[in-house]
């Protein structure tokens, strides 16, 4: 059994979480609508939310919506919690802060959503899979999703004849024979730290345990053990990149690859609208990164890239359900997923943007394993220790300083879990007691 605890462990000076919290979903003076304000993260998509807020106003008579989308929502919203301000409902990825977020109480269960039922497990999975220890109850609705691997240019396969590999050996092949035919295999991009994650997350899902963090933070494993392999072929692929990795960023590798420097490009398919930018007719199509020995071992990596939670706060739950509704209507999930090449996290038919061609058939399995670095603590700054690694090219120092790090950024958890396991009869291995 599940049960649900509230630490504060998520924001620098907030010592507990009130229960008695005010003005949300209440209705506007003389108004005689219930007023329901949305907060969400991801200001890319500000259009899309403006038509979404516009026509749900249009065909409500009760409710009155407001959609915020402010640039570093994140930090504004962590901002209007310290202050207990608190919007009715807020859209956030599926990432170490939603944790924070469960653990800290803000978040309302929402298991009474009936829409839930319409939501591929997987992806409800996935959000389960974030909290620090098991908590009672569901606190996010999965919106879309996202998938990473390897873009590639579909026009350069198909006059080279080049076939989509399905296991690691399969990889290399396919970049020696790109290499003699004159062609760079790929472009990293590895100036901007976090691009260094794309390949790494693609990698751990084929060859790490999907919750291996949290096999750490309960004493089973190290990630000496669990990520070397991860380490070594991502030394493997950088022998294939551009001359200079480190000297080129983001933006100088989605050019690259959208004017054919290179064959691939090891990124997820939101860079697409960049890449399009620089060269609109770009035929770009995406395969799963095939990282393991055999095919069956190939996971798609994607993660919940926008959810809907309610707050604590909010009190009109109903209105904020029929809010919910809305945003998953058939039509209006697809607007979202049209202008902004996503994955719907909802079990329905939708028309997917080209380039997740090659990645449907895992989209459409649930064969898929979230971003191993949705469970990284942001202090630790994993991406700069990649980078730093690639550039050293030494797996046990890197390994080493991973393992000793994780132990110090999350003392706190580490020490939530053990506190968990004892209350609930269960040790990890090193304690020899299992349940």
């Amino acid at each position: 059994m599940k049960r649900k605890r509230a630490l504060s462990l998520f924001l620098t000076g907030m010592t507990a979480v009130s229960v008695l919290l005010q003005g949300c979903g209440t209705e506007r003076e003389n108004s005689g609508k219930i007023e329901i304000e949305l907060v969400q993260y991801k200001p890319e998509a500000v259009e899309v939310f403006e038509q979404l807020e516009e026509e749900f106003n249009r065909t409500h008579d009760n409710i009155h919506l407001t959609i915020e989308s402010p640039n570093d929502a994140t930090t504004i919203l962590k901002t209007r919690f310290i202050r207990e301000d608190y919007p009715d409902i807020i859209g956030i990825g599926g990432d170490i802060n939603y944790s924070y977020f469960v653990d800290s109480g803000i978040l309302a269960d929402v298991s009474d959503y009936e829409g839930l039922k319409s939501i591929k497990t997987a992806y409800v999975d996935i959000l389960e899979g974030l909290e620090f220890v098991p908590t009672e109850g569901t606190y996010g609705v999965p919106y879309v999703a996202n998938a990473a691997g390897i873009l590639y240019n579909r026009e350069m396969f198909q006059e080279h004849g080049w076939e989509i590999p399905e296991t690691w050996e399969e990889l290399l092949t396919l970049c020696e024979d790109i290499q003699a035919a004159g062609i760079q295999p790929f472009y990293f991009g590895f100036k901007d730290t976090w691009t260094c994650l794309a390949p790494w997350n693609a990698l751990a899902v084929d060859l790490a345990p999907a919750d291996v963090c949290k096999q750490v933070n309960r004493g089973e494993t190290t990630f000496t053990d669990e990520y070397r392999e991860i380490s070594e072929k991502m030394l493997e692929l950088l022998e294939y990149g551009e001359a200079g990795s480190f000297a080129y960023g983001y933006n100088d590798a989605c050019t690259a690859f959208a004017n054919g420097e290179a064959a691939m490009y090891t990124i997820g398919s939101y860079a697409v609208p960049q890449i399009k930018s620089v060269n609109p007719d770009m035929d770009i199509d995406s395969f799963v990164m095939p990282g393991s020995d055999s095919p069956d071992g190939n996971v798609l990596n994607s993660g919940v890239d926008l959810q809907f939670c309610v707050t604590s706060a909010c009190e009109n739950k109903e209105a904020a359900y029929e809010v919910l509704d809305f945003l998953l209507e058939h039509e209006n999930m697809q607007a979202y997923l049209d202008n902004q090449n996503a994955v719907p996290c909802k079990d329905e038919e939708f028309e997917l943007a080209s380039m997740l061609d090659g990645m449907k058939d895992y989209i459409n399995e649930g064969k898929m394993s979230d971003y191993q670095d949705h469970y990284y603590p942001s202090e630790m700054a994993v991406d700069a220790q990649i980078q730093t690694f690639l550039m050293n090219q030494d797996v046990d120092a890197f390994l080493e300083k991973f393992d000793k790090d994780w132990q110090r950024y999350n003392r706190d958890i580490i020490r939530m879990v053990e506190d968990y396991q004892k209350e609930n009869g269960t040790v990890g291995k090193e304690g020899g007691e299992e349940s």
